[in-house]
């Protein structure tokens, strides 16, 4: 049988119908030389179907079944205009009352297909995805997704009995982006993507911008309503719009929300009950940043969360999407800025995910030298097309504007900057300019933290970024790639070697500690000790240090202390500030049982007097990236394994004095320069006995003379415990 339209009755039984609209619902035909409305419907094993009465649900119209497989046409011969209807449609087990799906208009206008063409939809999420809606008085779900080379869309789910034939959707002209409303559905209702692909092969494929989705190893995605949240923390994101991250405390405790703590069956913690564990516990111990491991869902546990499926989708590992914001909220009314890793350099291969998602290479880049990761066996991102780039700036956007993220973390940029990254000769292809820098994503990037700075309301971006890429934190404008902060990698590696050595070797890489100043202001740094330096058969950090119990837990605290008084901002991950010492295991809970022994007491009770001292003394964090905040007092006594330097906080003469002693030898009547002349009370010992260490100190203070020493016009002696730290205030 021949209709008007896009499309043919064949084309809906193979899927392969790109405008549906065009031959379903109601049309104005002519019939015998008079114009008269035809009503057409597709119904899948369907026997009877009848047009009823909009107002009284009384029929009008039953409709004649022209073709087996479930369509069926009527006619109004004295109707010349389309009018509201239902349908009432029965099967050989049972009859409904429906709307019908195709007598809806687009929900999509011109204006978001331009900007969604053009790559600047700053919220894609409120037009893709699935959305509550109501449409002349109808309420239902919108459905949208972008596949430009699909031959046929359709929605399945629980509504339609995950029938591919029932609902095929259109495509709004050139865009790529296929729609469709149905009314009725409902929120917590499962559902995917039917796509038949240009290459011929059907798929089902989850909702790239799904807001929730099933746990795994499920993989539907679900209807959510984003909408109904109320937020308390108003105050708090007021401060965060007026905040300068640069010259405010930063300590982040790097949390893995699903082995933090688990309930003694072995089961996650909800959203909700880490909202009344944790974040009173990162309160108590005096951090002021949580940054949680990807919560993006993810197929895979052992990934960490860093194998993306969902980048719009909270994990339902731990609950609802609204019990991550009531987290997150809770946080925030603690005074817990919340920062979370993002994952743009690279997705999943699972087949319900982003690859291949229409039958070609869409999300992931054509070439296999750009498109494979080799680290991770994932697909790097095509950011040379203006739809993928879109898709993870909104994504950027996403979190920071509906869940009140404080930061993103960008876990791999340097895999983004380099296209040999991890590839060998010949494995590689180089840019136009025969370079190795993948110039697309260089521009993403600028793009992305562009965008979050200008629209973020005061979040920021954190890079993890392992080379000398120079400008990393440096605004766009200045040539740099606009984040606001980057892990120092450099700073990390150098330590962590230093600290695993003998004491009696350390003189001789003393280099290792002093070096990191030479490049400390170079960029917006954070000091970072995270999950990746305790896994994988590298220990945990009390694993990493040499000697005895005693000499392992007190290089330990000293670690700790020469971290916070370094330039930078602090990250450490969970676990390391009570000195567990079984390697991180992603499968269980920390061992909090060791906290009944007085070494992880002590490392734990050390961890929240540096945080409170860190929090309250401006000298140690308001200059961080300004030279002017730092003066080395004695860098050159690599004989001893000494050094000592003051921080600033450019507020007249406030500074902190700190001083390290990296040998199990205590240090008496050791001479240091001083700033200042008169009395240093001791605000910091890592040696007292509270943090399991020897006493040995310098009785609450100690007084400058006018001596000379190291060019300095004033000096004083003090004692330096073994493998410990002491930190002086002028009094």
């Amino acid at each position: 049988m021949q209709i008007e339209g896009a499309c043919r009755i064949e084309d809906l039984i193979n899927g392969t119908c790109y405008d549906p609209h065009s031959i379903l619902g109601m049309h104005p035909v002519e019939r015998n030389g008079r114009r008269c409305i035809e009503l057409r419907v597709w119904v899948p094993g369907a026997i009877k179907v009848s047009a009823l009465d909009y107002k009284t649900n009384e029929e009008i119209l039953p409709l004649e079944r022209v073709h087996e497989a479930g369509f069926f046409i009527g006619t109004f011969p004295t109707r010349t205009e389309v009018f509201p209807y239902r349908l009432r449609i029965s099967t050989a087990h049972h009859t409904w009352v429906q709307e019908d799906p195709y007598r809806f208009l687009p929900t999509i206008g011109e204006l978001d297909l331009y900007y969604i063409g053009e790559g600047t939809h700053r919220k894609l999420y409120e037009v893709l995805g699935a959305h509550l809606r109501e449409i002349d008085g109808v309420k239902g779900v919108s459905f949208a997704v972008w596949a430009p080379n699909a031959r046929g869309v359709s929605v399945i789910g629980d509504f339609n009995g995950w029938d591919k034939r029932r609902y095929p959707m259109r495509v709004l002209g050139s865009s790529g982006v296929w729609e469709i409303f149905l009314p009725g559905v409902q929120v917590g209702e499962k559902y995917k993507y039917a796509i038949n692909g240009a290459d011929g092969i059907e798929r089902e494929k989850a909702d790239p911008l799904a807001f929730y989705s099933e746990l795994r190893p499920r993989t539907a995605s679900i209807i959510y309503d984003l909408s109904g949240y109320k937020w308390k923390d108003r105050e708090w994101m007021l401060r965060r719009l007026e905040n300068n991250p640069y010259k405010k405390p930063m300590n982040i405790y790097e949390v893995h929300l699903g082995s933090w703590k688990r309930h003694p069956d072995g089961s996650w913690l909800s959203y909700r009950e880490l909202a009344d564990e944790l974040v009173p516990y990162v309160k108590r111990m005096g951090f002021n940043y949580v940054e949680f491991m990807p919560l993006l869902e993810h197929p895979y546990d052992g990934s960490w969360g860093y194998q993306v499926t969902g980048f719009y989708s909270a994990t339902s590992r731990f609950g609802t999407p609204d019990d991550l914001r009531y987290l997150i909220d809770r946080c925030h009314q603690a005074g817990i800025g919340v920062i979370i890793d993002w994952v743009p350099a690279h997705f999943a291969v699972d087949e319900h995910g982003l690859c291949r998602f229409d039958g070609t290479y869409l999300y992931e880049h054509e070439d296999i030298r750009r498109r494979f990761q080799p680290d991770w066996g994932t697909f790097s991102f095509n950011y040379g097309r203006n739809e993928v780039r879109n898709f993870l700036t909104a994504s950027a956007l996403f979190w920071v504007k509906e869940f009140h993220v404080d930061g993103l973390r960008v876990d791999g940029v340097s895999s983004m900057l380099y296209l040999d990254y991890s590839r060998g000769p010949g494995e590689w292809t180089p840019n136009k300019y025969g370079g190795r820098e993948n110039l697309e994503a260089i521009d993403f990037l600028r793009e992305m933290n562009s965008l979050v700075y200008a629209e973020g309301e005061g979040a920021i971006t954190i890079a993890e970024e392992s080379t000398a890429w120079p400008g990393v934190s440096r605004p766009v404008y200045l040539g740099g790639l606009g984040f606001g902060f980057k892990w120092n990698m450099g700073w990390m590696h150098d330590t962590l070697e230093y600290f695993r050595k003998d004491p009696i070797y350390r003189k001789y890489h003393h280099n290792d500690l002093t070096f990191s100043m030479v490049y400390a202001y170079n960029e917006n740094f954070i000091l970072s000790l995270s999950h990746d330096e305790v896994v994988h058969g590298k220990g945990s950090l009390v694993n990493k240090m040499p000697g005895d119990e005693w000499q392992q837990f007190a290089n330990l605290r000293l670690l700790f202390a020469y971290q916070w008084a370094h330039p930078g901002k602090k990250l450490i991950f969970m676990g390391d500030e009570f000195g567990q010492r079984s390697e991180w295991n992603h499968d269980w809970q920390l061992d909090w049982w060791v906290l009944q022994f007085g070494y992880h007491q002590g490392v734990q009770r050390l961890l929240q007097d540096l945080n409170r001292l860190y929090l309250h003394e401006p000298a140690l964090y308001r200059l961080d990236h300004d030279p002017k905040g730092f003066t080395w007092l004695d860098y050159s006594d690599w004989e001893n394994s000494v050094i000592s330097f003051a921080r600033w906080s450019g507020d007249g003469n406030n500074h902190i004095v700190c001083a390290f002693n990296f040998t199990p030898v205590p240090r008496y009547n050791y001479r240091i320069p001083a700033p200042h002349l008169g009395k240093y009370r001791e605000v910091l010992n890592t040696d007292a006995q509270i943090y399991g260490g020897s006493g040995i100190g310098n009785m609450g203070e100690v007084s400058s003379e006018v001596v000379m020493h190291n060019g300095h016009p004033y000096s004083v002696a003090i004692t330096l415990p073994p493998l410990g730290a002491v930190f002086f205030k002028p009094m």
